[in-house]
This record gives C-alpha cells, sequence and structure tokens, in this order.
C-alpha cells in the first residue's frame, strides 16, 4: 500500500481545493428545499465548481453521469440526480461532491432536511455528524489509522444503528480515491500508523435500521436494504503534528 504523505507546496493545493469545495457545499446547502429537483441541485453545484475554474471530479468518474450525487431518504451514496426527481417536505438529502483545482482533489457530503423533518431523522443526521468528529479525535501523528474507525463504531453503535460495511472512506490527494482505505466499522487490527502530511476523506455512511445495502439497477444507487433511513457526512482531513485539519471546513 502507498499511502501520499503531502509536501508543504501540495498540502496548499489541498487546502485551496477543500476551501473552494466548503464555499460549494454551503451554497447548495441554500437551496434545499420542498419542490426542488436533485438535477436542479446538481446544475447549481456544477456550476458553482466550474466558476471557481476548478473541474467536478465526480463527472464521468468510472462512468458516473453527474457532478453532485444527490442521495434522498434510504439512498445511502451516489444517488444519480434528475430533473423529474422532486424533494418533499419531511425529507433528508445528502449531498456528495469534489472538485479538482490545478490537480488536487476536495470531497465532502453533507445530508439536509427538507423542510420540517421527523425527530428520529433529525437525530440520526446529529449523530452521522458527530460520529465524523468522533473519529477524527483519534487521528493525530503516533496514532493508527482503525483507532478512527473505531471510535466512529463506538459512538454510533450506542444508537442502535447500522453502519454501512460496503463503502468506506480513502486516502485523496492527486486521485480522488488513494491508499489507504478507511472503514468505517470496528476492526481486529489497529492498521497502519497515521502520518503528518496524510490526507484522508472520512465518511460515515450510517443507516437508521440494518447496516446491509443493495444497488439498485442503474448500478450506482446505494439503497439500504431495509428501506431504513440513510445519512452521509464526510470531510478531507489533514493529518498534522498535532489536531487533525479539516480542510473541508470554513
Amino acid at each position: 500500500m502507498a499511502v501520499s504523505i503531502k509536501s508543504s507546496r501540495e498540502i496548499e493545493l489541498m487546502r485551496e481545493s477543500c476551501r473552494l469545495l466548503s464555499i460549494v457545499h454551503e451554497e447548495m446547502g441554500k437551496i434545499i428545499r420542498p419542490g426542488i429537483s436533485t438535477g436542479e441541485i446538481d446544475a447549481y453545484g456544477e456550476k458553482l465548481i466550474r466558476d471557481f475554474g476548478c473541474i467536478p471530479n465526480f463527472k464521468n468518474y468510472n462512468g458516473y453521469p453527474a457532478s453532485v450525487c444527490v442521495s434522498v431518504n434510504d439512498e445511502v451514496v451516489h444517488g444519480i440526480p434528475a430533473m423529474d426527481h422532486i424533494i418533499q417536505e419531511g425529507d433528508i438529502v445528502s449531498l456528495d461532491c469534489g472538485l479538482i483545482y490545478k490537480g488536487y482533489h476536495s470531497d465532502a457530503a453533507r445530508t439536509y432536511p427538507v423542510g420540517q423533518i421527523s425527530k428520529e431523522a433529525q437525530q440520526l443526521i446529529d449523530v452521522t455528524k458527530q460520529s465524523f468528529f468522533e473519529g477524527i479525535k483519534m487521528a493525530k501523528a503516533g496514532n493508527h489509522l482503525y483507532d478512527i474507525s473505531n471510535a466512529i463504531d463506538a459512538y454510533v453503535s450506542q444508537f442502535g444503528y447500522g453502519i454501512v460495511r460496503d463503502l468506506v472512506g480513502h486516502g485523496i490527494g492527486t486521485s480522488l480515491h488513494e491508499d489507504p482505505q478507511v472503514p468505517n466499522f470496528r476492526q481486529k487490527r489497529r492498521g497502519m500508523k497515521l502520518l503528518p502530511g496524510m490526507t484522508l476523506a472520512v465518511e460515515p455512511m450510517i443507516n437508521m435500521g440494518r447496516a446491509d445495502v443493495e444497488w439498485l439497477d442503474d448500478d450506482w444507487t446505494v439503497v439500504s436494504e431495509d428501506g431504513s433511513l440513510s445519512a452521509h457526512y464526510e470531510n478531507t482531513i489533514l493529518i498534522t503534528d498535532g489536531e487533525p485539519e479539516i480542510l473541508t471546513l470554513r
């Protein structure tokens, strides 16, 4: 496994790539409302990315047809946006996207409420987001990779939710997906030692029901097998000599 350690120059490029992506997410979040289509959200996200002079890294990635993965309710990840898919009051919507700035990738995801949602749905969103922050408490040089995984699992498991096991986080840099893989569930081994200069996309995907997922016939959209709601929260982070730096949060 070849894990890239970023130079100071590369870290600056990663920082800018991620800063721009954080703005894209902030702006997309503002247009989420009942009656908007998932296709409109994607078009707006792509325009924001291109207006920054950047490239949407999801578009045509292994054939994925859009710039923003828009996943609604029981869709875990990789929902394909469409102009005739209208989001409704009470839905929850996960937006996952990234961009390329001067050859360097960023990647982040957020789950948003649509209008008024149930207390149970809000708790799922909140727990998924907090599990990321619980995980990265362990993302320090000298700790091990799976310390992050175990911390996410320990937090989420208290709520009885299913932690998706078929999809994991990843390293990121000049490629969207680099080594190492970053699971969100407990591991028996400790994994590699974390070193300053590593950049990781940490992304808990949590189902309200069981962990099991399945792929729809479009070969992209991943849904919870039991039809339960799913939430997703992701940031690109930098391992430093001290606390981790969350690059995709302003």
